[in-house]
């Protein structure tokens, strides 16, 4: 085990004074924004975050601003003995664990609106799901005053507009991609993936295929957005039969997530598929 202690904080006062009296020693923080449960992809920004900072800060925090109609808060998996188990194993300094309560003490008198980067892939369908992220993340940037964050690229949407949400409105915080985790089969690492029947589970990895076969495309000259998504689309078709359905195929300019109709930049093939009781996104990186 790596760590052998972590704090345990809970309120904005404490975590405050602790940013602070870091701040003032000079000391470098790396923040680790998490909604708990966590797995082998969480901890992979932990490892990441110990590399380059003095002290880790995890929080383990199910926002109830990102939950949209239809989606159930109550229902977000949740085992926070667990939790604080691997996060001392990771050598987390400081895990914050606020209460809602804590966290939205009042009624908000002011919002924060995402108007860009938010209508394409998983945020068409989840409106004001990132204002609530935005919203969030700027209250902890402002309790742990962190040098970097670090955010997984398997949620690249998350990424693009909290990219976004530093450059415009000026924190002074490096903002950290981290490579997907996966399994040896291409499957990333999900808590879904536990929602997967056994069938399923076989199924699966064609996602990442199918983005392997997009990016290879791409890598061969192929620069037409349609001949790509509607490769893609037919090898996910094939690959999981009709009782497997496709939300989406899509290739966009990156971060911007601009639609595109050639290939010529940085862009995005992402990929998410309904599955029995399981929905799974998957997405690749390609620059041209």
């Amino acid at each position: 085990m790596e760590g052998n202690k972590v704090k345990i904080i809970t309120t904005k006062q404490e975590i405050c004074q602790w940013a602070k009296q870091v701040k003032t020693s000079g000391k470098s923080v790396g923040f680790v924004p998490t909604m708990g449960f966590l797995h082998k992809g969480h901890l992979s920004l932990v490892h990441e975050a110990k590399q380059a900072n003095d002290h880790v800060v995890m929080s383990i925090f199910v926002n109830p601003l990102q939950f949209g109609r239809g989606e159930d808060y109550t229902a977000y998996p949740r085992d926070e003995e667990r939790d604080k188990k691997l996060a001392k194993e990771a050598g987390v300094d400081i895990l914050f664990m606020p209460s809602v309560n804590e966290m939205y003490r009042k009624q908000q008198s002011i919002k924060l609106m995402v108007t860009e980067r938010t209508d394409k892939l998983c945020g068409a369908k989840r409106p004001g799901h990132f204002d609530g992220v935005v919203t969030v993340l700027t209250k902890f940037f402002h309790l742990i005053m962190p040098n970097r964050a670090y955010f997984g690229l398997k949620d690249a949407q998350q990424f693009a507009v909290v990219a976004a949400l530093v450059d415009e409105l000026d924190f002074p915080i490096e903002i950290i991609p981290v490579n997907t985790v996966r399994v040896p089969s291409g499957l990333a690492i999900s808590s879904r993936n536990v929602y997967l029947t056994i069938d399923e589970k076989k199924q699966a990895p064609a996602l990442y295929q199918s983005l392997l076969l997009g990016k290879k495309l791409i890598e061969e000259g192929e620069t037409s957005s349609t001949v790509i998504i509607k490769t893609v689309s037919s090898y996910l078709n094939k690959q999981l039969g009709e009782t497997v359905k496709i939300d989406y195929v899509e290739l966009l300019s990156f971060p911007e997530l601009e639609e595109i109709a050639e290939v010529s930049r940085k862009v995005i093939l992402a990929v998410a598929v309904q599955f029995s009781a399981a929905r799974l996104i998957d997405n690749i990186m390609v620059d041209s």
